[in-house]
């Protein structure tokens, strides 16, 4: 219902969160940072064929580093 309203009345919402496959159903835009540093920007087409797995790879080649699962919400 959100995702329709802002779309409806052409607003621009921020959503904040450590949950991946949100981030990739709720939003248009991807954006990973780490130390405050931004690792991935990603949009369009590219991201409309990108899953978690892909995120993760993206990070990891970003930052030289996995993410545990300390740090990553898959569900």
């Amino acid at each position: 219902m959100t995702a329709r309203i802002a779309s409806e009345q052409k607003l621009t919402c921020l959503m904040v969160t450590h949950n991946m496959r949100d981030a990739l159903a709720l939003g248009n835009r991807t954006l990973m940072m780490n130390g405050g540093r931004i690792i991935l920007d990603v949009s369009g087409e590219e991201r409309a064929h990108m899953d978690v797995s892909d995120l993760l790879e993206r990070f990891r080649s970003g930052t030289g580093e996995a993410l545990d699962n300390d740090r990553i919400l898959l569900s």
